[in-house]
């Protein structure tokens, strides 16, 4: 209860610890709670579900038609199956995977699942690499690392360049729909209704916890995508501790509405596992976190209503906007709603008090919101907070069968993980494999973490940033870039979307701002055929990034808190460059590559009329 107003009764597991100090100050924190039994393979568990409730709903889509495509767990069942059995007839293997380049629909998830069925791995890969990249040189290396024999495309006309751009003539091609003019081409519908042989069978009883069943590249933020190596286990396991958590999975089988892209961990291990390793229903949503895309989401969140629901930070902003005016949308949203979670940054304090407050108009109850920390390579499942918060910012404590190892970095904790959902290492590159872990075995994941209270474990961590990220001005003073920057962007919302710091070696902090121009828009009153130059330069624009970081700077403690300068940029971080992944996080030291004169320009003195200065008030 807060403020006298309860939260909705939601069944939750413990997440209780252990800690121990070692030499040098290492601190040792392992996971209190039993890690349960979990199945040989995710495929294991389609099959079970398939038996035990044949016509409970698995996956929903959009269909041409803008309804719903319905599918239930036996009719995937028999459809992964006979997909298997095409994959064998097409001789994949390890040495020959699928590779998957278009995003999330029923069929994606059907032949994911087929070539785990037979001990095949699988890439999926993000969309943007073919259909936004112009080189297709991130789609070249993966293709060059994979030797894919097989590739799929849900519209062959849409990935038929980067297709041409990046796969051998040899390579056979499998698309839904429009095969592509002059190179043969398989329809997914003729591979699933290929004849179930007893090779499929034979293929799956092979399988064992330590076969692949994915590769998953890394966005790609310090150079070419590393393809991570997720195992079955990994894969299960990691269901097994998210139960552990999340007790109320266990209850009843949830229903989602998910967009989160299955080329990244957290749409299609963790979320897609959830529905499938609980005999939930997950609707496929074909929104994303923009502006339009949110329509989408908002549209299918008035047909559908969720027991648990998952986005990043940035959908939840957009959503948050809806929900304030959209009757519609609140009533059906919260109507079962158990718990929210986000992942990927941290919410701002706006979005969350918008949040509860749709909850409260709509149920006269609050709603858990919950926070949950891992990546590609913890398969993603890591930390979580099982008790309730109100505030944003804490990861909570480790999931059941994980342990942690908090290393003394400069002023940090670096963290590093081991359990049975750390993946073994990278795909053919002995090398990366080798610099992620430490002598005892411990993955370095590259963050750190901070107690939540230094005095009380059980009150869990708090993200602490990049440990690489933090840099020393020319004083010798060390910048917590990732407090620094969590700060600028909290006071700078909704009209700034990210930044990138600077000041390494310098005298003061710097930053390029990239804006939120259709908010920035909006405020300064312009039409929607404003160009981006046109929204940053105009004036109740830049005086709204003036207020907001000269009353970041009049709270600054010193220089290692203090941004002197900014530069609002018009133009959005590209692909091509490297300056944002996929996912939408931002590449600091790309952004800096590829803008030198900006860079330059944020240390000119005096200051170009296009760079915003800040004073720090006298202490």
């Amino acid at each position: 209860m807060r403020d006298g107003v309860v939260y909705r009764p939601v069944r939750m597991g413990q997440m209780r610890a252990g800690m121990t100090r070692g030499a040098d100050g290492v601190i040792y924190v392992r996971s209190s709670e039993t890690l349960g039994a979990y199945p040989r393979a995710m495929t294991d568990v389609l099959a079970q579900k398939a038996e035990q409730a044949p016509e409970a709903l698995f996956l929903a889509d959009r269909g041409a038609d803008g309804e719903w495509r319905r599918l239930s767990y036996g009719q995937a069942w028999v459809k992964v199956q006979a997909l298997a059995a095409a994959l064998l007839d097409a001789e994949l293997s390890a040495e020959r995977p699928l590779l998957i380049l278009s995003g999330n629909e029923i069929e994606h998830a059907l032949l994911g699942y087929a070539a785990m069925l037979v001990g095949v791995p699988h890439a999926p890969v993000s969309p943007a690499y073919s259909l936004v990249s112009r080189d297709h040189a991130k789609l070249k290396h993966i293709v060059g690392l994979l030797n894919p024999g097989m590739v799929y495309a849900s519209d062959g006309a849409r990935f038929a360049p980067a297709i041409a751009a990046a796969i051998g003539p040899d390579v056979p091609v499998v698309v839904r729909t429009n095969p592509i003019a002059g190179r043969p081409s398989h329809l997914w519908s003729e591979l699933a209704e290929t004849a179930i042989t007893p090779a499929v069978a034979q293929a799956h009883d092979a399988v064992t916890p330590d076969t692949v069943a994915k590769l998953l590249f890394t966005s790609g933020s310090t150079g070419m995508p590393k393809a991570v190596i997720t195992t079955q286990r990994m894969l299960t396991c990691n269901q097994e501790m998210i139960r552990t958590a999340l007790a109320f999975l266990g209850d009843a089988p949830p229903v989602m509405v998910d967009w989160m892209p299955w080329n990244h961990v957290a749409g299609g291990s963790h979320n897609l596992g959830i529905a499938l390793y609980n005999g939930g229903s997950l609707y496929i949503d074909d929104g994303v976190a923009t502006p339009e895309g949110i329509k989408r989401t908002v549209r299918n969140l008035e047909e559908i209503a969720p027991t648990l629901y998952f986005n990043v930070p940035k959908g939840y902003e957009l959503l948050v906007e809806h929900l304030a005016d959209n009757a519609r949308l609140r009533e059906t949203f919260f109507s079962r709603m158990q718990v929210m979670q986000y992942a990927g940054a941290s919410l701002a304090q706006h979005v969350w008090d918008g949040l509860d407050a749709a909850a409260l108009a709509a149920t006269g109850e609050r709603i858990r919101i919950i926070s949950g920390y891992g990546s590609t390579e913890t398969a993603p499942f890591a930390f979580t907070t099982t008790w309730t918060v109100d505030r944003a910012g804490l990861v909570g404590l480790p999931a059941a069968g994980l342990e942690v190892k908090l290393v003394p970095s400069a002023e940090k904790l670096e963290l590093r993980l081991r359990g049975p959902n750390v993946t073994p290492g990278y795909w053919k590159q002995a090398d990366k494999t080798a610099e992620a872990f430490d002598e005892e075995g411990y993955y370095k994941i590259g963050d750190a973490m901070k107690f939540a209270d230094p005095d009380n474990l059980s009150a869990g961590f708090v993200f602490d940033g990049r440990v690489t990220e933090d840099f020393k001005l020319a004083t010798g003073t060390w910048v917590n870039m990732g407090g620094v920057r969590g700060g600028a962007i909290a006071i700078g919302a909704p009209l700034l979307r990210d930044l990138v710091l600077t000041g390494l070696d310098r005298n003061y902090i710097a930053a390029l701002v990239f804006p939120d121009l259709q908010a920035c828009r909006r405020l300064a009153g312009l039409d929607a055929e404003a160009s981006g130059a046109d929204i940053v330069a105009h004036p109740t624009v830049r005086t709204a990034f003036q207020e907001r970081f000269d009353a970041l700077a009049a709270k600054a403690t010193g220089s290692a808190s203090h941004i002197a300068r900014a530069i609002i940029l018009a133009d959005p971080p590209a692909l091509d460059a490297g300056e944002v992944t996929d996912k939408g996080s931002i590449n600091q030291r790309a952004v800096l590559a590829a803008r030198p004169q900006l860079f330059a320009d944020l240390y000119r003195d005096p200051a170009p009329h296009h760079v915003l200065t800040f004073a720090r008030k006298a202490n």
